[in-house]
């Protein structure tokens, strides 16, 4: 399957997540603080819509990590470096950004199913388990003044989210949002502080 944005060309598969509003909405977000130079990583590339957006728009350094061996390969087929691995366990260094689409939906044991894209969308039982464990790394794989750009949901709590992030030292800014049939997406900036 294919799909062309923003002058790119992006192939995917079903064993990946399928490029759907959200990512969208991630990568218009992307595109307009990247000033070109910046070093940046995404975590849960999926299908590498976003990074293979932002190498075919600007002129920053990207590459991607994702759980699923099929979405890291995924990523490589749409021509962006990309690693297999968990959040940032696999990940040496610092970066200018980091882009996360996060599995957000609340999601209980009666609900779970097996294979890739389970744990694409799965957030645990409030839909912060994965974000709650990015955050809690996210601090030391960002220079300072570093930024993440990541897209939560209502249906996860973005008050909680904001918080957590508060609590961690990053100063918070809410940049684009949509509403939806059934929940409010929102991509927030969070900076992380000068020491």
């Amino acid at each position: 399957m294919n799909i062309h944005y923003k002058n790119t060309n992006i192939k995917f598969t079903q064993k990946v997540y399928e490029p759907a509003e959200d990512s969208f909405l991630l990568a218009e977000t992307a595109l307009s603080i990247i000033k070109n130079s910046e070093n940046i990583l995404e975590v849960g590339c999926g299908s590498g819509i976003i990074c293979a957006v932002i190498k075919k728009n600007t002129h920053a350094k990207i590459m991607g990590i994702d759980i699923n061996p099929y979405a890291a390969e995924c990523t490589r087929d749409n021509g962006v470096e990309a690693i297999r691995g968990d959040l940032l366990n696999s990940i040496r260094g610092k970066f200018d950004i980091i882009i996360f689409n996060p599995p957000y939906l609340p999601t209980d044991d009666s609900e779970r199913t097996i294979g890739w894209i389970n744990i694409a969308l799965d957030g645990g039982t409030n839909g912060r388990k994965i974000i709650d464990r990015f955050l809690e790394d996210a601090g030391s794989n960002l220079v300072d003044n570093g930024k993440i750009l990541m897209l939560v949901s209502s249906l996860t709590g973005i008050e909680e989210v904001e918080s957590k992030m508060k609590s961690l030292g990053f100063q918070i800014e809410e940049r684009n949002t949509e509403r939806f049939n059934f929940e409010q997406l929102v991509v927030i900036v969070a900076t992380k502080a000068r020491k």
